[in-house]
């Protein structure tokens, strides 16, 4: 089971985690209806070191990031269902819209995302927090990537299972 820190706590936990030789993990997202993709990303993540952190997006950021609609569940409930999962070990909200700050504070050794984080020229997305990652010696780690699981997905399929006329 997780625990909710915030950004000094998790600065203290990371601290004594590098005195004691043990490597910390951090991916990040919103994290919005959890799905079977973010479990699994979650789980691939957390077998890359002794800690997993998890970087959620607050609802301001979610908001920006995603539009005015999200996030669809608040950010004190999306990060109790983090908590619960036992691949994560800690869970910290933050403000901005990507982790290239929270990445900068923490300096985890790995730093996780999905696969659809493939290189630009791949047809990916662009990974914001890499230079980051790159500038104080980690590693950015692209997991595994569960196509067809995504929030976007889900919204979308529920949408079109409720009828035409049912759009708000």
């Amino acid at each position: 089971m997780g625990t909710l820190v915030s950004i000094s706590e998790a600065v203290a936990v990371r601290q004594a985690l590098r005195s004691q030789g043990k490597r910390a993990v951090l991916t990040n997202g919103v994290f919005d209806l959890l799905h079977v993709g973010h479990v699994r990303c979650l789980q691939a993540a957390r077998q890359l070191g002794d800690t997993l952190f998890v970087g959620l997006n607050s609802d301001e950021s979610a908001r920006r990031l995603k539009g005015p609609t999200r996030p669809l569940v608040p950010q004190t409930e999306r990060a109790e269902m983090l908590c619960a999962l036992t691949s994560v070990d800690y869970v910290v909200i933050f403000e901005e819209q990507t982790a290239e700050r929270l990445v900068h504070i923490l300096q985890p050794d790995i730093y996780a995302k999905g696969g659809d984080y493939l290189p630009v020229q791949d047809g990916g997305k662009s990974l914001p927090e890499a230079p980051v990652v790159e500038s104080y010696g980690g590693r950015v780690v692209l997991l595994p990537y569960s196509a067809g699981h995504s929030t976007s997905a889900l919204v979308e399929r529920m949408l079109n299972a409720s009828g035409p006329g049912c759009r708000g």
